[in-house]
């Protein structure tokens, strides 16, 4: 877009910027900067605050005074405390140990081959994350529990423990793997692949000089991504541990089951402290990285090999099996009388209102927190990274919001719930617990980090003449806002209101000590009814959450492709 046209759009088509003006160029600086406060206040007691909240429990005594670390203590120097992280650790490692191989592969394939049908395997990489981290415990219950339909691989219920905490934790971290490792190898220099065939170096030697420090960083992050998603995780082996304790479990035991809120502080505060590492390793690995493509690179080809077509097509395939084998099972479970002994469809599992765990309600207040949390999201996201990016002056109001952006990134949802717990649990002063108000606030900071990295990117590839443009002939912010940064930002909102209607559908941990009879979610009836045996009827609701997810989904591709059409023909201009 040209100066000329960039000047008419910000004008309003050659209209008088200053009567436009609802308010003095200054003044309206002043009020965006208020906006810009009054976001670093939300992320403050929102998140801020429940952090600070853990602390004072794990370090308050009984009768309220200060207790030191009495309690951390207490739990290290406990019999089973080592049992507790040697468990969580070792699942934690086998799971990337496995996930990040399967995951390189699945993204080599993609993005290096031409093999058929890369959409659908695409797609169907990324089912796990329209389900909640409860339906592959139950599908490998059905898969390979005690009648399972593939017992005889593990003989004598031996799914349950570390096998199966493993092989659900890699079915829910996959695709968070997958998405930063088809990022690093999409980013390659095709010179460096020509020189090394140049020079005779062979595929192990040209995999160690030329793509091994290329990927290293996505690598990292990948591993790092499912140690901590793994580690902090409850909903897998809650359903199919065992008798394998975790240390995620055990905290929601603390809090729910024993009502011991400093013991629950104190794991929480352990959580945190793999994803604050994971997080600062992260850190100083982008510090380091150094740029892959220079303006003289060239796109690297995929290969036109046929074995490596067909040795993608089979890694492929075989992983696609593999997560379609642990969606359908739980499907299935939802449509079958009763397992094993009769076999016959019915929708009986569906009537959840006969059943433990909140019934319909469960759903609906489901549909209502993800409206609510895609709508308030993405204003809230939206607005912060806007007024991060493109805000003049005012530097240290534009690093508290980068800061505490970044933060959510680093704190689990068990941790960021039990915060909200401790903090507005008899909150008079914002008597918020026990709302649907305040699980969408807990949900859209659980998520908050990933929504503002959208945001971020799309705005920086805006040029910034604009806003000078705008300041110079006195238009008002909110008219460069409304008329020319969101027209242009619209596939990215799109991409933030889905995101974030998604993961309100599917999440379990950061929620799952705020709900109440009336404000009970569908993810958590998962849990319920699991608990009181009605695994059918779980795995019923879990399949609806996956299909409600996918429909709204499917919604989105279509609302982005006709407002992509309505409005973003100035891109192909």
């Amino acid at each position: 877009m040209n100066g000329v046209r960039a000047l008419r759009w910000v004008t309003g088509g050659g209209r008088s910027a200053g009567a436009s003006a609802a308010l003095p160029q200054d003044a309206a600086q002043r009020l965006a900067g208020g906006l810009a406060w009054g976001v670093v206040a939300l992320l403050l007691v929102f998140l801020g605050l429940p952090l600070a909240a853990i602390l004072g429990q794990a370090l308050a005594g009984p009768d309220g005074g200060y207790a030191g670390l009495a309690h951390f203590t207490a739990i290290t120097s406990a019999p089973g405390f080592l049992t507790l992280v040697g468990n969580s650790v070792a699942a934690a490692a086998a799971t990337t140990a496995i996930t990040v191989p399967l995951a390189f592969g699945f993204a080599a394939s993609l993005t290096r081959t031409r093999m058929p049908g890369k959409p659908l395997f695409r797609l169907l990489a990324l089912i796990p994350l329209l389900a909640p981290s409860l339906l592959p415990g139950i599908s490998l219950v059905y898969l390979f529990g005690n009648q399972g339909v593939l017992k005889g691989w593990f003989p004598g219920g031996g799914i349950y423990g570390l096998p199966g905490i493993v092989m659900g934790e890699v079915f829910y971290t996959f695709p968070h793997a997958l998405m930063i490792l088809l990022t690093a190898l999409s980013l390659a220099d095709g010179r460096l692949y020509e020189a090394a065939d140049a020079l005779g170096a062979g595929p192990l030697r040209r995999w160690f000089t030329v793509t091994l420090p290329s990927v290293r960083h996505g690598l990292v992050s990948s591993a790092l991504v499912v140690f901590t998603l793994t580690i902090t995780d409850f909903g897998v082996p809650k359903v199919i541990g065992g008798q394998y304790a975790v240390l995620a479990v055990e905290a929601y035991k603390q809090v729910v089951g024993q009502q011991n809120f400093a013991r629950g502080a104190v794991i929480g505060l352990l959580l945190l402290l793999p994803a604050v590492f994971s997080f600062a390793v992260d850190h100083r690995l982008q510090r380091r990285q150094q740029a892959l493509l220079t303006a003289r690179a060239r796109p690297l080809q995929p290969s036109g090999s046929r074995w490596a077509g067909g040795a993608g097509l089979l890694c492929c395939s075989l992983v696609g099996a593999g997560l379609v084998l642990i969606l359908g099972m739980a499907v299935a479970a939802a449509f079958i009388r009763l397992w094993p002994y009769r076999l016959d469809p019915t929708f009986a599992h569906f009537n959840f209102d006969d059943m433990d765990g909140g019934g319909w309600l469960a759903w609906w207040n489901s549909l209502r927190l993800a409206v609510l949390t895609m709508t308030a999201g993405t204003v809230l996201v939206f607005l912060g990274a806007w007024l991060q990016e493109k805000l003049a002056g005012a530097g240290a109001v534009r690093t508290l919001i980068r800061l505490l952006a970044m933060l959510p990134m680093a704190v689990p949802g068990l941790v960021l719930g039990l915060g909200y717990v401790f903090f507005f649990n008899g909150n008079r002063w914002l008597p918020l617990y026990g709302t649907m108000v305040l699980l969408a606030l807990c949900t859209v900071v659980h998520y908050y980090t990933t929504a503002h990295l959208t945001a971020t990117t799309a705005l920086r590839q805006m040029d910034r003449e604009f806003e000078a443009v705008a300041a110079s002939l006195k238009v008002p912010f909110w008219t460069t806002l409304r008329r020319v940064t969101v027209p242009v930002c619209l596939p990215a909102i799109l991409e933030i209101a889905r995101f974030l209607f998604v993961s309100a559908m599917t999440t379990v941990s950061a929620v799952i000590f705020l709900y109440t009879p009336d404000t009970v979610l569908a993810s958590v009836a998962v849990l319920n009814m699991d608990d009181a045996g009605d695994t059918a009827a779980a795995a019923a609701m879990a399949t609806l959450i996956v299909a409600t997810s996918a429909f709204v989904c499917l919604l989105f591709a279509l609302l982005s492709r006709w407002l992509a059409h309505r409005t973003q023909r100035w891109r192909h201009a």
